[in-house]
């Protein structure tokens, strides 16, 4: 992997973590770090047959699971950038190229990450260049 395609891992990280959270979300439902996901009914109203609300032909069934197998190809595959990007902060030992990777990671432009350090846009092009060469170097993926 060279600078540029890392350059691009790096800043399609933002993306990727919410679209990790859409499909999670889409997959597993919102609710599945709760505790109790529905109430349960006690008494007579336990034992009655409820209705099936659920009426699916099985084309629409196996539709709707080749969705969910494409949905969750996508999930891993965006989970694996996702950590390898999350890991990269570790490889680095200079607290600004911390800072540079985690604003990259953000999505800020250039410009804004040089006046978040009160440098030059030159000086961050090279900080930026000496950590994605440093990167690359630790991390052969």
């Amino acid at each position: 992997m060279n600078n540029r395609q890392l350059e691009d891992l790096i800043y399609q990280y933002h993306w990727r973590k919410k679209e990790l959270d859409r499909i999670s979300n889409i997959l597993w439902g919102s609710n599945r770090n709760k505790k109790s996901v529905g109430v349960a009914q006690y008494g007579i109203e336990a034992t009655l047959p409820k209705p099936n609300t659920n009426l699916k032909s099985i084309p629409e069934m196996d539709d709707m699971d080749a969705r969910d197998k494409r949905l969750y190809d996508r999930w891993t595959g965006y989970q694996a950038k996702v950590y390898a990007i999350e890991m990269m902060i570790d490889q680095l030992e200079d607290e600004q190229q911390q800072i540079i990777l985690d604003c990259m990671m953000e999505g800020m432009s250039y410009r804004s990450i040089a006046d978040h350090l009160n440098i030059s846009r030159t000086k961050l092009g090279e900080m930026k260049n000496n950590m994605l060469n440093h990167l690359c170097q630790k991390s052969q993926f």
